[in-house]
């Protein structure tokens, strides 16, 4: 039978010290529970995953992404604040409790979700975490390919269309997107091109938009023309 996450959890820190595992709970109906792990030491946790002879985590099913944007967080806090009030004809300051709503931002970041399964065992999904620094230019985690070779694809797939750089991966380019695109489709702040002129069935607002771009080219067109004093 399947250790619990929180057991897994502890067998993964009595095996590796200072692995730093964390767990994540899931508050929904599955109650899918997952472990966050370290970039540092994910590598290690993921062999012991797949070689421990009880877990057995011998089959990676599928790698995916998700973005987590930089998110304001609105919190109401208790501060002390000074006022001056008249009391009995005599100004006097005093110190009182007020309530103040403050913001912040909490920095997001570009997280690998990984599900596993154990064949020998019979037993599953396991599913495992790690996160980037930020969005920008901290995006690399280690690659697990090297312990899962089916992630050699799917890993593929989510530097194509999330911008995880993953290190130690054998072959690491886009596989849908072509090598030249410049974004990553899947961000959550990604901004369609306007230029719908590969979409061989454009209809309603797409195909408003392919029509609309020529001639959106051709005037910009005409007036850098003008601008060159071209005739």
């Amino acid at each position: 039978m399947l250790k619990t996450v929180e057991e897994i959890k502890a067998a993964i820190e009595a095996a590796i010290p200072g692995a730093g595992v964390e767990f994540v709970p899931n508050p929904g109906p599955a109650a899918e529970h997952s472990l966050l792990l370290r970039p540092e030491s994910a590598v290690a946790v993921a062999k012991f995953l797949r070689d421990d002879a009880e877990l057995a985590f011998d089959y990676l099913s599928n790698v995916t992404g998700v973005d987590w944007p930089d998110k304001e967080i609105v919190e109401k806090v208790k501060a002390m604040r000074i006022t001056t009030k008249t009391v009995d004809g005599v100004e006097q300051q005093v110190e009182e409790t007020v309530e103040e709503t403050r913001k912040r931002i909490e920095p997001g970041c570009l997280e690998a979700v990984y599900h596993l399964y154990s064949v020998a065992k019979k037993h599953g999904p396991l599913v495992i975490r790690m996160r980037t620094e930020n969005r920008t230019d901290r995006v690399t985690l280690p690659s697990l390919t090297p312990i899962w070779r089916g992630a050699e694809f799917q890993e593929r797939e989510v530097f194509d269309l999330y911008g995880i750089v993953f290190a130690g991966h054998p072959d690491l380019r886009r596989i849908l997107m072509w090598e030249e695109f410049k974004d990553h489709p899947m961000r959550k702040d990604f901004v369609e091109p306007d230029d719908y002129e590969y979409e061989p069935t454009a209809h309603d607002h797409v195909l408003k938009r392919a029509q609309a771009h020529p001639a959106a080219v051709v005037a910009s067109g005409s007036q850098r023309w003008r601008d060159e004093g071209i005739r």
